[in-house]
This record gives C-alpha cells, structure tokens and sequence, in this order.
C-alpha cells in the first residue's frame, strides 16, 4: 500500500514530526540555504515554530548552519542509501538500465510519482559517462557500438532522488496519465503549471489533451519543455497486476532526436524492457 494513501487517526498523528519533516523537505535545489523567515514561508510554518524545527535538526546533525542560514547536512544522505539499498524497484531495475546504457550510449532512468514531483529512483551508470555525445556528429548505433569508448550525453540535474516537474517531463506525464480519472482531477485543481522553457505546456486544457493521447499511446515523448535541447521517451512500467509503479524512460540531446532513432531504435528497446522487468516488480 502506498504510504500515502494511509489513513491515520487524530490521535495517532504526530503534529511535531509533520512540521519538522516539512522544514526539512523546504530545502530543494531552488533553495539550498534557507533562514527562518524563509523555512517559515515554504514549511508553513509561523517564523518562531520554523526557527526551533531548524536548530533542532541542526542539533541532531541534519542540517549545518552559520547561525544565520541552514542547509542540509550529509546525514540527510542515510534515508536515500537506506532506502536504494532496500526498495525492490532499484535493486530490480538497475541491472537493465546499465546493459541499456552500455548498448545504444544514451541517458536510462526510471522514475516514480511522489506527490508534485517525479522522483528518480534508478538510473543508468557505465563508465566514460563524463563525455558527451552531443559534442559528435550525428551518428547512428551500429557508429555508437563501434566507438572505442563509451562516450554519452545527459540532461543537467539527472542524478538519483532529482526530482522534476511532473507536468514537463515525459516519466511526469507517464504516470499522471495512468492515474483514475479522479485522482487526475485533484491533483490537477488549482495547480499552476510553471513555464520552464519556451515550450513548457502550462494550460490544463492543453496538458489533459496530451494526457489523453498518452494514456491511448501508451508511451510519451517530451521534447524541451523541461529543459532547452533535452528530448526524453518513456514508457510505463507496470506490474503483473497490471498497476503502473514507475516509468521507463531515455533522455537524448537534440542531435541524436530524430524519428529513426525513436521509432527503430528506442522505443522497441524500452517496451522490450518494460515486459522483461514486469515479472520483478
């Protein structure tokens, strides 16, 4: 059962713990160092309440700070390796990313919905990932598979537990599209949808028509609304009871988008290991 979706009793909930846990999750990539009044502001919280949540995740090691500002401290670190070192989805999906990599040079991850973000749980890792294919020419995968090394491209910011904007990313709408109509509905109700590029899709309207053809389509292509010259396919990745727990997806630059590459190359590849990993999760 999704944690979410847990219903606790008055009595049972622990209000101080809620707030603290909100304090800790204000600190995102859009704001590294946070102060009181700024903690306050995106926790929810009055400035005084802020103020003791911080010093005392301070106090317990979690966060550092100069007395004025705070961040966060390399011990937030223990709950992601705990939880990558236990959860079945990244021991699982893993080993496929890795041989998907290896194959074709590009970008492979897998993400799962976590409330107003997709979060990346898996991604693929080869060696020699510090090039960059988007310095070559185009070149087609029998060119890739006899390079003398493996040289790759990847989007900024793509790295394990990142966490993107569901609305303009292709594993975001993945997953909002395999959504019951009503959960859709109420995670959609009075959202902005934040212009990131020229391209981004903000009107509701329009994203629920993209949502639509992608739920019939079953796979997803965004093309630089989450980040300019960043192209990304991906597909679902669902269970044997048919429940979708995570999406599939390939990052590529715009050198190496085109119909060729996703028609023959990509997307046989990733529906391939959609089927092949379904019997694991």
């Amino acid at each position: 059962m999704n944690a979410q979706n847990i219903t606790v009793a008055k009595a049972d909930f622990i209000e101080g713990m809620a707030k603290g846990l909100a304090v800790l999750e204000s600190f995102d990539t859009e704001r590294q160092r946070l102060n009181a009044t700024l903690a306050a502001q995106r926790a929810g919280l009055t400035r005084a309440a802020a103020r003791r949540h911080l010093l005392t995740l301070a106090h317990l090691g979690y966060l550092e700070t100069d007395g004025g500002y705070f961040w966060l401290s390399p011990k937030v670190l223990r709950f992601s390796g705990s939880y990558l070192a236990s959860a079945r989805l990244p021991k699982a999906v893993q080993p496929a990313l890795n041989r998907l990599a290896a194959y074709t040079g590009d970008s492979f991850s897998v993400a799962v919905l976590e409330r107003d973000s997709v979060v990346i749980v898996a991604r693929s890792v080869v060696a020699g990932e510090s090039q960059a294919w988007a310095d070559w020419p185009e070149t087609s995968l029998s060119d890739r598979l006899k390079a003398p090394h493996d040289v790759r491209w990847t989007a900024h910011g793509l790295h394990l537990g990142a966490r993107l904007p569901v609305h303009a990313t292709s594993t975001g709408r993945m997953l909002l599209s395999n959504l019951p109509t009503r959960r859709l509905t109420e995670w959609l109700q009075g959202r902005e949808l934040a212009r990131l590029t020229p391209f981004t899709l903000t009107d509701q309207k329009g994203l629920r028509k993209v949502l639509n053809a992608v739920r019939k389509q079953d796979w997803c292509l965004a093309s630089e609304e989450h980040e300019l010259g960043v192209h990304a396919l991906a597909v679902p990745l669902r269970n044997m009871s048919g429940q979708t727990v995570a999406a599939l997806n390939v990052v590529m630059s715009s050198r190496r988008f085109h119909a060729t590459v996703l028609e023959k190359e990509l997307m046989p590849l990733l529906q391939a290991t959609a089927l092949e990993l379904r019997p694991m999760l």
